[in-house]
């Protein structure tokens, strides 16, 4: 006789595919890193034209620690919004700059063209050091919410952590850190990357609870070098399960063996928040589009007219 287990995994393995006939239904948004070198500008407008076609809701461009890439990341965006037809937000930190400073960054991301920011408080330029405030600045992502409100009528995205932010006392913490910068005027917001679709749908129950009616978008980190992935969770405070490290043993030699595990893994899992009524998801690419494209195809997006020429 079959055991209990056995007839659970019979059942599953009977099922309907699990990507069978989904309706396409799914919108998705990339997130990018200024590019440091000809070569990498060259990968990132090639992620760019791969994923364009896809139709994203806006891509994103990240903004390195202390402000550290501000130029690059201004000129990233810039052109993004000026090439192509793809709505751009450019990722703005409160760390190491006075408010009068990122006051002048945001104006000139709107006469750029640029009319969705991404605003985070940021992270201390020293990995690992403690964060404080600049004297003059803006305190935290929700008094800079506020100060972007004052400036122009941008489309603003924030962070939501469903699990704990290494800052935060405890999850509601969190929660009511979110609800601050929703009521500061945010539109939406995005996600850590998680890997336990029950992390995010908990964190979305809390903030349900606790009146937040703002879009929270899934951030979805294709995972193909999990020491480096390692490295990231640490210092956002996301959990990586045991079995993850197992599945990518002996893999070191493999990449292309690699990039198939990780679409596996996320594809899995964007298709259980699909389950859960997720229908917006947002990919942190690390400037690769084949993960992100492969995963959005599953989900039964399909490429159309790529949106890399603006209409006359």
């Amino acid at each position: 006789m079959p055991t209990m287990s056995e007839l659970e995994e019979a059942r599953r393995a009977l099922d309907a595919p699990l990507f069978a006939d989904l309706a396409g239904d799914a919108q998705v948004s990339f997130e990018f890193f200024p590019p440091k070198s000809e070569k990498m500008e060259a990968q990132l407008w090639d992620a760019i034209q791969t994923l364009a076609p896809l139709g994203p809701r806006f891509v994103s461009v990240t903004y390195g620690a202390g402000g550290s890439t501000r130029e690059r990341t201004h000129a990233t965006v810039a052109r993004i919004a000026k090439e192509t037809a793809i709505p751009a937000a450019a990722h703005l930190t409160c760390v190491e700059a006075t408010k009068a400073e990122v006051d002048e960054i945001a104006r000139a991301y709107w006469e750029a063209g640029v009319r969705h920011i991404v605003a985070l408080r940021g992270d201390p330029p020293t990995l690992g050091a403690r964060y404080v405030e600049h004297p003059g600045g803006y305190r935290n992502a929700a008094d800079l919410v506020a100060g972007l409100r004052r400036i122009a009528p941008f489309d603003i995205s924030v962070a939501a952590y469903p699990e704990c932010h290494p800052d935060s006392t405890d999850p509601q913490a969190d929660v009511d850190n979110l609800k601050a910068k929703i009521d500061a005027g945010a539109t939406r917001a995005i996600s850590q990357f998680f890997f336990s679709p029950e992390a995010f749908f908990r964190f979305r129950d809390r903030a349900a609870a606790a009146g937040i009616d703002a879009e929270i978008v899934p951030g979805i980190l294709p995972v193909s070098n999990v020491a480096q992935t390692r490295k990231f969770a640490g210092a956002c405070g996301a959990a990586i399960p045991s079995w993850m490290d197992r599945l990518f043993e002996g893999l070191d030699e493999h990449p292309a063996a690699r990039q198939l595990v990780a679409a596996t893994i996320a594809a899995e899992m964007c298709r259980k928040l699909y389950a859960g009524g997720v229908r917006h998801f947002h990919f942190y690419t690390l400037n690769r589009a084949e993960l992100a494209f492969a995963i959005c195809h599953l989900l039964g997006l399909r490429a159309g007219k790529p949106a890399l020429e603006k209409a006359a």
